[in-house]
């Protein structure tokens, strides 16, 4: 695929500059998800297991560039030290980096503080970048959820040191590449969530390579309206009716199938058990909003799916967060989950809400991998080139 991963590199006694991406939720300063922080750890243990030092690069929040107290990285040490099982030792400033003690220079593993304190990360200095390309032998990207950004640690140290994927960069680069760069066929796509207008580059660039592409959620009412079916009161963006003419029609000249809904959940109120019924997709009642998709239209994605070897799930297909208009969203995704395990099916998901929905289903466990990146996930989806895979192929 053009770029190397750890298994190329000789890191026998090199320092290892290792890009990641441990910004974790927290609260009353303790990590409330290590996720992220447990992903990152195979690459970590490799680079140590190959006599290597990882010397940690990451950003925590958004201090824009300047020191702010709140936002360090002294907060996660202690779930990132339980994640490794060894000590890690924080370096609080570039010049520390620069003239090690000799206590950091035997330390196994060491993490710089944020790298959004310095005013060159986002705007990608060289001489930052050649600066901290300085701090090592080897630059390794593990943090795939970062790639979309131009950055220093993401881009610019690239271009001055031997480079490679991390454990976690190589997995999401692999799946993506088996999900759209050469899927096994037929190739079906679940694109869900609120709107259209956020999605239209994705939605344009999946017409072009996928077999079916079943859209969901609220991005599916504006669909129904482009066609001129009533939507009552649902979540609707109806000044992107034209666009939404325009996907069909590139789907239509592409040979791809677009899957809406065929029948509907609707309510009169947005909570929990709301009194709701079934109606045909072209039967909303104008007081009514639509909140999920119905049984017969969750029978016709059973069959996409059944028929297809590869998925790509991209957000919710109805209201998720609130029973009973969970039920597509999870009735689909278990299905996946179950061809997935059963080994007839390659299941590739992410961005947004889709990490929550899958998990709300029950269903992430069994597909064949799950993205924790957002943005850099989907403009992926979307065609894009992204920054910081594109430095490591040079």
């Amino acid at each position: 695929m053009g770029w190397k991963t750890l298994d190329d590199m000789d890191l026998a006694g090199k320092r290892v500059l290792t890009r990641v991406d441990i910004n974790v939720p927290v609260e009353d300063g303790r990590v409330t998800d290590a996720t992220r922080i447990e992903r990152i750890a195979p690459t970590i243990r490799d680079i140590l297991a190959a006599g290597g030092t990882p010397m940690l690069i990451a950003h925590f929040g958004r201090p824009k560039g300047k020191v702010v107290l709140d936002m360090s990285l002294r907060v996660v040490l202690p779930a990132l030290e339980a994640a490794l099982g060894r000590k890690v030792t924080l370096i609080e400033t570039l010049d520390g980096a620069e003239n090690l003690t000799e206590e950091a220079r035997a330390a196994d593993v060491l993490l710089l503080e944020n790298i959004r304190f310095h005013p060159g990360e986002e705007a990608n200095d060289p001489e930052f970048a050649r600066r901290l390309a300085g701090l090592g032998d080897v630059y390794c990207n593990d943090a795939f959820s970062a790639a979309h950004r131009a950055h220093a640690s993401t881009e610019g140290v690239a271009h001055h040191l031997p480079c490679c994927a991390g454990r976690l960069m190589q997995a999401e680069l692999s799946a993506l590449e088996a999900a759209l760069g050469a899927p096994k066929r037929p190739v079906a796509a679940v694109v869900g969530g609120a709107k259209v207008s956020t999605k239209l580059d994705l939605l344009g660039n999946l017409v072009e390579k996928v077999d079916t592409l079943a859209i969901g959620g609220g991005m599916a009412n504006t669909f129904l309206a482009a066609q001129g079916l009533g939507v009552g009161e649902s979540l609707c963006e109806h000044d992107m009716g034209g666009a939404a003419r325009g996907i069909m029609t590139k789907a239509a000249e592409a040979g791809c199938e677009i899957v809406l809904p065929a029948d509907i959940v609707v309510a009169r109120e947005f909570a929990e058990n709301a009194p709701h019924e079934v109606v045909a997709a072209h039967l909303c009642p104008g007081d009514a909003m639509i909140l999920d998709a119905g049984p017969r239209s969750i029978e016709r994605l059973r069959a996409v799916f059944g028929a297809a070897r590869t998925v790509i799930w991209n957000g919710p297909l109805g209201a998720f967060e609130i029973a009973p208009f969970d039920a597509a969203t999870n009735a689909a995704a278990r299905h996946v989950a179950e061809l997935s395990r059963a080994g007839r099916l390659v299941s590739v998901a992410g961005g947004g809400d889709t990490v929550a929905a899958l998990n709300h289903a029950g269903a992430a466990d069994d597909f064949t991998y799950i993205s924790t990146a957002g943005g850099a996930f989907l403009e992926w989806m979307e065609g894009k080139d992204l920054p910081g895979v594109a430095a490591l192929k040079r």
